[in-house]
C-alpha cells in the first residue's frame, strides 16, 4: 500500500539541506524516490532516507561549488531568510527571487 502525501515544498523554493552545508532552489519534484537503487544504497545506511516520500532536484551551492542535488524530504529546511541562490543555472529557469521564492519563466508562446 502506497500512502499518497503533499510535497512540503514546492518549484522555486529555498532550501537547505539539514545535514550537510549546501543550499538552493528546488526545479523539480518527485512525489517519491526515483533514482536508482545503485544512487540510493551508496547513502552511508544510518542516515539513509525513506524512498517513501517526496524527493527534490535542487540547484545547489556551497561556499565552493554548483551542481545540481537529488534529496529527500526529511533532509531539507526553508532558508529564503539567506537570500537569494547564486546558482548560475537559476537564470535559465526562473524569472526572478522575490524575497521568499523564485518565480518560474512563463513559456514564450507565440502563434503560427
Amino acid at each position: 500500500m502506497t500512502i499518497e502525501r503533499d510535497a512540503r515544498f514546492a518549484i522555486g523554493d529555498v532550501v537547505r539541506h539539514r545535514l550537510f552545508p549546501f543550499r538552493g532552489v528546488i526545479f523539480d519534484v518527485d512525489p517519491e524516490f526515483a533514482n536508482t537503487e545503485e544512487w540510493w544504497q551508496s547513502i552511508p545506511e544510518a542516515i539513509r532516507p525513506h524512498k517513501d516520500q517526496p524527493f527534490y532536484h535542487v540547484l545547489a551551492e556551497n561556499e565552493d561549488s554548483f551542481y545540481t542535488a537529488y534529496v529527500s524530504e526529511q533532509n531539507l529546511l526553508p532558508d529564503a531568510e539567506a537570500g537569494p541562490v547564486r546558482h548560475p543555472q537559476t537564470r535559465e529557469l526562473f524569472e526572478a527571487f522575490d524575497g521568499e521564492r523564485y518565480r518560474l519563466k512563463t513559456a514564450d508562446i507565440r502563434p503560427n
